[in-house]
């Protein structure tokens, strides 16, 4: 009687919900099966989609629409797909033999997880392009890197205070997933399955997914494929709009390792956006300089197609960030040109550490783009700087900027030398570079301050943040803090050596 009963009650609000959406774009059996249960268990998830590009159009009329206007990608979209909406269904069933944890779901072969490779079905030059991104890459490039693990346990480890020393026992997984690997992504994988009474449709079968919930960069999905389109197209309405404002951004980009967003919001550029973004349109494909917008945000420099008032390409659309980037400003130790690989973990400097640069500053020279590519990419960023500033404008800042790099270069060199000094001594062990005060002294320096000088001379041409803000003022002073604690250190060491040869 239970199943009769539910059948009737999801016959009749599948009509209903078929009826509603079938008004902007018909769907598929399928989604209305799953719109008829998820309608009434999870109506956010269902009122955002229909409010979704994905709901309001068939896969058809994206198709047809001609010239920089397109969204869709792929050449050649499965017919099935065609002329209907793309609903619950057509990602949550797509690929299911491809998709470690696929359950029979009241007649359906679902999966939890949706990929880049689903995606790619009709975003097919998207995926390739984030697949070539080092976001995609962010879980591997952070979980294979043994000198990035020594950090990560210094900052996640459990504290223990024994026989007079801090100890620091490894992180639990669940401390790591909401920690670095909540941008990074986790690693999904299948445990088991578990039985659940579900409200509406009796006992259901559903895996359980070790690092799941997660929306990562670079999350290692069912499929083996890398990375999460929702970390930006927040699921389910996966929209151009909230993909291209900067709080998306801001999740991942605030500080104070990675300061890109509280720079903006202070920059000239973030001072227009707070006072006129409301009238911009944050939808408009291509997306049109001084028409749709009137300064940049973070997508208009690094992702979005942007042509002129003319409709002439300014910078083509891209999903991998970096093609606009002659340098990478995060600085491992120091800021260097990008690598050429997205995996990381390949490069080894001169030394042998999986670092881009040696601890004397040196560029990893084979791993890392050349000149020629790092001027291909400063002018494609230049291109769309000019479009709001002439020439000398446009000049200047990036000679500014090109200074900051060198300065910040130098500062974290003097830092080093003294930590290296340091080590040398044995005043602090260097075989975990990160876990003793100093070495957190030293890390500060680079990591936070060298770091926010560069984001806000590229991102707001100077200001606070590259004086007082996590700027110079804190990086001098902890080059003063270091120098004084190895001058401190070296006179007790001398004291103490006096004092053993006098008792002698």
């Amino acid at each position: 009687m239970k199943n009769i009963t539910l059948y009737l009650v999801v016959g009749l609000l599948g009509l209903q919900v078929s009826v509603g959406v079938a008004a902007e774009a018909p769907i598929s059996e399928q989604t209305e099966d799953c719109l008829a249960c998820h309608a009434i268990l999870h109506p956010g998830i269902v009122e955002d989609w229909k409010k979704s590009r994905h709901a309001q159009i068939t896969v058809k009329q994206a198709m047809a629409v001609e010239g920089l206007a397109r969204k869709v990608s792929s050449t050649s979209i499965p017919e099935k797909y065609q002329d209907i909406a793309i609903g619950c269904a057509e990602c949550h069933t797509m690929r299911p033999d491809a998709h470690e944890g696929t359950v029979d779901h009241l007649g359906h072969r679902m999966h939890i997880v949706v990929s880049p490779d689903d995606c790619r079905t009709c975003h097919d030059e998207e995926a390739e392009q984030f697949e070539k991104n080092l976001m995609s890459h962010a879980y591997g490039n952070l979980a294979n890197n043994s000198l990035y693990n020594a950090l990560e346990h210094s900052i996640l480890g459990r504290s223990l205070h024994k026989d007079g020393k801090l100890l620091k026992a490894p992180a639990s997984d669940l401390t790591k997933e909401e920690a670095c690997y909540y941008c990074h992504g986790t690693k999904l994988e299948v445990t088991g399955y578990e039985v659940r009474e579900t409200e509406l449709a009796g006992e259901l079968s559903f895996p359980r997914i070790k690092g799941w919930p997660n929306q990562g960069v670079g999350r290692i999905n069912l499929d083996g494929s890398r990375g999460s389109c929702s970390a930006c197209h927040t699921r389910h309405a996966f929209s151009i709009e909230m993909a291209r404002k900067p709080y998306t951004c801001k999740e991942c980009h605030h500080g104070p390792d990675v300061p890109a967003f509280k720079v903006y919001e202070a920059s000239k550029h973030g001072n227009i956006f707070s006072a006129k973004h409301k009238s911009w349109d944050f939808t408009a494909v291509p997306w049109t300089i001084g028409k749709d917008f009137t300064a940049p945000v973070c997508a208009t420099c690094h992702i979005s197609l942007v042509v002129d008032p003319e409709g002439e390409v300014v910078a083509k659309r891209t999903h991998r960030m970096n093609d606009r980037l002659p340098w990478r400003l995060f600085g491992l130790i120091y800021s260097h040109p990008h690598p050429i690989n997205p995996d990381t973990t390949i490069i080894r400097n001169k030394d042998g550490i999986p670092l881009p640069t040696d601890f004397a500053g040196g560029f990893a020279e084979e791993y890392l783009i050349d000149a020629e590519e790092m001027t291909a990419r400063k002018n494609t960023m230049q291109r769309v700087c000019r479009s709001c500033h002439g020439t000398a404008w446009v000049d200047g800042h990036w000679t500014r900027f090109d200074e900051n790099i060198k300065l910040t270069n130098n500062e974290t060199l003097a830092a080093t030398g003294i930590m290296q000094e340091i080590w040398e001594l044995g005043l602090a062990d260097s075989t975990n570079p990160f876990d003793e005060f100093i070495e957190g002294r030293w890390t500060d320096s680079w990591l936070i301050y060298a770091n926010t000088i560069r984001f806000s001379s590229a991102m707001g041409g100077g200001g606070d943040y590259t004086v007082f803000a996590d700027g110079r003022y804190q990086f001098s002073k902890q080059l003063r803090e270091l120098e004084d604690w190895l001058a401190l250190h070296k006179q007790i060491r001398h004291l103490s050596k006096e004092k053993k040869e006098k008792d002698d």
